[in-house]
């Protein structure tokens, strides 16, 4: 990994850069897309318990034991005793003892269970069944939350994150905590590639407009996670850990937010 980007998490670990996102992968095609991503180069896959593609994730990883494997508890299994039980499946189907990461899916702030649920994942780093712990799609009142109630802070938060919706609040308010910034969706689900100034900048680098899209992520310290379902795709993703933006192009794609950006649910209303 001598040239793979990687962040500092607090609590002395490291997490590779660009991940490898499996939304949307059937359980069925998850080991042949996993394989040919750790083959193409990646060494963090995301999967979670709502995604049913575990068993296929970790059947993709096979043997390779150092690759940075993270996954969820969904939203029926939160609470403390039932995040427990779930986690302990999720280890199950993915094959493992460990996971690196192992987040809860969404605050479903009605519920009022993620600080129960966030004790249970305290306690499952401090049994060695999870080496590190975040959140996903978490407020700031939902971090604030279980670090006063615990005095244990995320170490990473996994948030919608695109040109279109850059999230900015909420990254000023991951870097005063210390919280690593995830980006899902970093892609906008592909509809950002058509924007004309991405496009523009594609032509300008001689690399592919998911490339710069990813690129802009890692250069501004956030950890992308993009989904393909070919070689070439995961390929051309993939070449956002070796180039370089210039700073008038990276203020370009800063200049694309828009507060209708969001494009999945709203974490304060998604229980």
């Amino acid at each position: 990994m001598t040239d793979y980007p990687t962040l500092d998490l607090n609590d002395d670990r490291q997490i590779p850069q660009l991940g490898f996102g499996t939304y949307k992968i059937d359980e069925g095609d998850a080991p042949e897309a996993v394989g040919t991503a750790i083959d193409v180069g990646y060494w963090l896959i995301d999967t979670a318990a709502v995604y049913d593609n575990e068993k296929g994730v970790g059947e993709g990883i096979g043997d390779w034991s150092d690759i940075f494997l993270q996954t969820k508890i969904w939203n029926e299994s939160q609470g403390y005793e039932r995040a427990k039980k779930a986690a302990q499946k999720c280890l199950d189907r993915l094959g493992r003892e460990h996971v690196d990461m192992l987040l809860i899916h969404w605050p479903c702030p009605e519920k009022n269970l993620f600080v129960d649920t966030w004790k249970a994942l305290i306690e499952l780093r401090e049994e060695g069944v999870a080496k590190s712990i975040g959140v996903s799609n978490f407020r700031e009142e939902d971090l604030r939350r279980i670090i006063d109630e615990t005095g244990v802070t995320p170490a990473l938060n996994q948030i919608e994150l695109h040109p279109s919706f850059q999230q900015r609040d909420l990254r000023k308010v991951h870097e005063e905590l210390g919280i690593v910034t995830q980006s899902w969706s970093p892609l906008g689900q592909g509809d950002g590639l058509a924007n004309e100034t991405i496009k523009a900048i594609a032509e300008e680098t001689g690399q592919p407009a998911s490339a710069v899209v990813l690129r802009w992520h890692i250069q501004h310290g956030l950890c992308p996670i993009p989904k393909a379902s070919s070689r070439d795709h995961m390929e051309a993703n993939f070449k956002a850990i070796s180039i370089e933006l210039t700073d008038d192009q990276m203020d370009r794609i800063d200049k694309l937010d828009s507060k209708d950006g969001r494009i999945g649910p709203n974490p304060g209303d998604f229980n």
